[in-house]
């Protein structure tokens, strides 16, 4: 574990100390080697936790969610270079630095054993990511949107805090391992049932649930490319998996409990996909459709079954990338002609003919088509939904059709059409951004060769 972490808090005075020629090159090499070196970790095992030591340790489920944040670090600094350009350079040292220190938290969330550790690094993502929104933002309204991810944030996540607290005094322990062992605290009583609820809530705003999810397209929308991103490709993991893991220890989960989360998280995916089938703002669409995605998620693991799990497994990581290439999509359109507006930004396909076999790519593994993991994690969500219950299929059946149709529209919208009058010159794709897709699709590829690394299934 240290031999991932160590390097990645190094990478801070590597950012900060670098000549200012090398800066992207050290630390996108450095954040390489390390991305390269975590992939270990996928490694299969018959324990149930790799590494174990007195506070971390890895299993099925938190391997494929650690591999995705570290993959991710070098694919933000590659993101946001251009977008730095004109910064002095202690600005693009400060940026690049808020980035890296996101990392060791996330890391420590996804790999505790103990519940303490968790909410401390879990509530300790949200400082630097707040920096970058509200310091590198793209409009004015970044500050609202700031405050909004804060306020949400905290609000919901107060009543976790005393909730493990609470656990402490009545177990003794807050140790993950140990929990498992001891007879579930939380019986059928009303006080069961309200810390369940504020054991979840946190990480349903952060998942986030539709109803709370108003902070998300604000954050997305006034992020940068970098801030976005992370985001949507691992923030919002935090939620998915602390509700896995919360859950685990909550068996089983009372019925008042999981039908108002299950309707909301099923609801919303439809109403969210309806919602990005009349967006104009690109990013907002992105953003909406995350929503979407993350609703089948949460369905399938307040479920509580090994089909559910890891569906909800597969389809976190498969969206983490898949939705991450499309802010950088979204990005490079945005560099070029300085606007979101679906509008003002069609028919871009015979300018940028190799973006737009990018942007066909992205959107083809975002609707979710074979064979991409997003079809494989789907499908399993439907099957453990439709065996838990039978009416879910309409509402995952129309919700699947609303995907394909933003995701139709999103792709003619930006790529086909007539080309608005105000677009004179543009300016070539370059090397980076081709490199900086290509690492995003070739692991959806070839993951779908073997599912099991990220399926979060004990072998």
């Amino acid at each position: 574990m240290l031999k991932i972490i160590l390097p990645m808090i190094m990478l801070l005075p590597t950012a900060l100390l670098s000549p200012q020629k090398s800066l992207w090159t050290n630390t996108t090499t450095h954040s390489l080697l390390i991305a390269a070196l975590s992939l270990q970790w996928l490694l299969p095992t018959y324990y149930p936790h790799k590494n174990l030591s007195q506070w971390t340790g890895i299993d099925q489920i938190s391997a494929p969610l650690l591999v995705l944040s570290c993959w991710l670090l070098p694919l933000m600094i590659m993101a946001s270079q251009n977008h730095l350009q004109h910064e002095p350079p202690t600005r693009k040292r400060i940026f690049t630095a808020a980035l890296i220190a996101v990392q060791p938290f996330l890391i420590l969330a996804f790999s505790t054993t103990e519940l303490m550790l968790f909410y401390i690094s879990f509530e300790a993502t949200l400082i630097p990511t707040l920096i970058l929104i509200t310091r590198w933002g793209n409009q004015p309204e970044r500050l609202s949107a700031g405050i909004y991810l804060l306020f949400y944030t905290l609000i919901s996540s107060l009543p976790l805090l005393v909730t493990i607290l609470c656990l402490h005094t009545q177990t003794g322990t807050l140790h993950l391992t140990m929990l498992k062992l001891v007879p579930p605290a939380l019986t059928n009583s009303w006080t069961g049932l309200l810390s369940g609820l504020a054991l979840l809530t946190a990480f349903m705003v952060k998942a986030p649930l539709y109803g709370l999810h108003l902070w998300l397209p604000k954050a997305h929308v006034e992020a940068p490319i970098a801030g976005s991103m992370l985001l949507a490709a691992l923030l919002l993991k935090l939620g998915g998996y602390g509700i896995m893991r919360i859950t685990l220890l909550m068996s089983p989960l009372s019925a008042h409990l999981y039908y108002p989360f299950l309707t909301l998280a099923l609801w919303g995916a439809l109403m969210t996909s309806s919602i990005c089938l009349r967006q104009t703002d690109l990013k907002s669409l992105i953003a909406y459709s995350s929503v979407s995605h993350m609703g089948l998620v949460i369905a399938a693991s307040m479920i509580q079954t090994h089909w559910s799990f890891s569906g909800a497994m597969i389809l976190m990581i498969s969206h983490g990338l898949t939705s991450s290439m499309l802010f950088c999509l979204a990005n490079t359109n945005y560099e070029r002609t300085h606007s979101r507006i679906l509008i003002l930004t069609r028919g871009l396909q015979p300018l940028l003919p190799l973006m737009a076999t990018w942007w066909l790519l992205a959107n083809l593994t975002n609707m979710a088509l074979p064979p991409s993991t997003n079809l494989m994690a789907e499908l399993t969500i439907m099957i453990a939904l439709f065996n838990w219950s039978t009416l879910t299929i309409i509402l995952t059946g129309i919700a699947t059709l609303l995907t394909a149709s933003y995701t139709l529209f999103m792709l003619l919208m930006t790529q086909r059409g007539t080309l608005p009058t105000h677009i004179t010159h543009i300016q070539n794709s370059n090397t980076r951004e081709h490199l900086l897709m290509a690492l995003h699709i070739i692991p959806l590829l070839l993951l779908i060769l073997k599912p099991e690394l990220i399926s979060g299934a004990p072998l």
